[in-house]
């Protein structure tokens, strides 16, 4: 039984986020829904709890549906209380008192260590704020649950637990997903909705299947699409023709034809549907100016440390060479980040890190997860201008193509979505023309194309880099070395998958 129905659902902006929608969401439902940043995923979720209103079309929810939303961002009037008040406070007033026990069952369920239920959520990192959302509203036992990008500032373990949480979940309740990771969709979900503005087609499979299946449909479209010009074209030819011997001839019967001719023409023009094009969020371009060195950087048993000098471990004799593209591996805490930090400190002021020798050619092109190679009070126009020594018409161009709007361009860096910053920062990469990448969390705030488009680009590039991801399928697509770091130690392994296993296997 559906207990939430959309018929032809849409919603305008200043331009159409989505139209002629329609969907039944019913019992059993593990809905993914897929489209690039800022293309109303958050806007239909809002939709279905009834919070916004479309711009046509109707929505149908059963008689006294609770609908349970985990938006994105954490409330500022949250962060002043604990991870367990916040579930708390979520309970009906009625409840709050004989229902308190349900509280603890859901934090348990989570997984939420003791200690972390009474810290306060602005002392909170984010996956656990995440948590803490989530739980809040599990707690009030909704009927139907939608999740607004759950994942975020998740790392790799708690990505697992929330994995096999979700597939724990009564299966009557139905779970709406709004997400940009791919791994994730696959494993939570059995359906797909890829939202469009014109036609948003819905598969019965998970993300990677859907993937494939809609790609299979889109080449289709076009294929019939071409054949429909192309037919619409030979009509036309042939109707100029017989135009040109009926005026010749004075012949009324090739003049009525000719009208025919070109009516069947128009027709199938009108009919005539071009594949979906998706329109970019901004090009994600990176370059590669080369070197005639093998060897990169070499480790020379590198201590990585933490901040205060605690031994977190050591590296032993490496060499990073040209092609090398190594994933590093580990759990949170044990010194992915402070890694990559080793290294960068070594590139950039050599004379600070004596067990790590850089061959002089090495370019360095660097991003860290908060993104602070650029300042939030400057504009992007002048970071770009000024750093790159580009005219301002040049930088314009240049912005506008990343997915940065001329409108953007001289407002703050701050006030850019996570998307628009994400891809300024890969504009900038590619300007510094490196040919040694360092990437702390490069996929954080990309969406699925721009995902694909990062990982296109490291590929046709053959790229040189060290990064750190919790993003499985990024990490998948790109490494061709890598480094597992565990019990203080750094060692080669084959591939990710046996970590992956293992962090699974750990929170199951």
């Amino acid at each position: 039984m559906a207990l939430i129905s959309l018929k032809s659902l849409g919603v305008t902006m200043s331009a159409p986020l989505f139209s002629n929608l329609d969907l039944t969401i019913g019992a059993s439902d593990r809905l993914g829904i897929v489209a690039a940043n800022g293309r109303g995923k958050s806007t239909l979720l809002k939709c279905l709890t009834g919070e916004m209103e479309a711009t046509s079309g109707d929505i149908t929810r059963t008689r006294g549906l609770r609908v349970g939303h985990v938006e994105q961002s954490v409330p500022p009037a949250l962060l002043g209380s604990s991870f367990h008040q916040v579930v708390a406070d979520a309970l009906p007033a009625d409840q709050a008192e004989s229902e308190l026990w349900r509280v603890d069952v859901v934090l348990d369920s989570l997984d939420v260590p003791e200690p972390m239920r009474e810290r306060e959520m602005r002392a909170l990192s984010g996956g656990w704020q995440r948590l803490a959302l989530i739980a809040s509203v599990w707690v009030t036992n909704p009927d139907v649950l939608l999740l607004d990008e759950p994942t975020n500032h998740l790392d790799l373990a708690r990505i697992s637990q929330l994995e096999t949480w979700l597939n724990a979940l009564p299966r009557e309740v139905p779970v709406v997903i709004a997400s940009h990771d791919r791994a994730f969709l696959d494993a939570t979900t059995n359906r797909t909705l890829f939202l469009r503005p014109e036609q948003s087609p819905v598969f019965s499979l998970p993300y990677s299947r859907a993937r494939d299946a809609l790609d299979e449909v889109d080449a289709s479209t076009e294929r019939k699409f071409q054949r429909d010009m192309k037919v619409a074209q030979q009509l036309r030819r042939q109707a100029a023709k017989l135009n040109n011997i009926g005026i010749n001839s004075g012949s009324d019967l090739l003049t009525v034809k000719t009208k025919q001719l070109n009516q069947r023409a128009e027709r199938l023009e009108e009919a005539a549907a071009p594949a979906h094009r998706e329109n970019s969020a901004g090009a994600i371009r990176l370059a590669n100016r080369g070197t005639h060195a093998k060897v990169l950087i070499t480790l020379d048993d590198a201590a990585v440390e933490t901040p205060d000098g605690s031994l977190l471990f050591r590296t032993g004799k490496r060499h990073i060479c040209q092609g090398d593209r190594i994933v590093l591996l580990g759990r949170n805490g044990v010194g992915k980040s402070r890694f990559v930090t080793l290294i960068r400190n070594a590139i950039v002021e050599p004379e600070t890190v004596q067990s790590v020798k850089v061959t002089p050619s090495t370019v360095l092109g660097y991003s860290d997860q908060a993104l602070s190679g650029m300042s939030g009070d400057d504009t992007p126009l002048a970071m770009v201008s000024r750093k790159f020594d580009v005219g301002e018409q040049r930088a314009r161009s240049l912005l506008a193509g990343a997915g940065v709007a001329i409108d953007m361009q001289e407002r703050k860096i701050g006030m850019l979505s996570g998307g628009q910053k994400a891809r300024l920062m890969m504009l900038a990469l590619r300007l510094a023309n490196p040919n040694f990448y360092l990437l702390d969390e490069p996929t954080n705030h990309l969406d699925i194309d721009g995902q694909q488009a990062l990982e296109a680009e490291l590929l046709a590039h053959q790229a040189s880099c060290v990064l750190a991801s919790h993003d499985r399928s990024f990490i998948r697509a790109i490494g061709n070395r890598f480094w597992l770091i565990e019990r203080h130690r750094l060692t080669e392994v084959d591939g990710p998958e046996d970590f992956f296993r293992s962090v699974a296997e750990t929170v199951g």
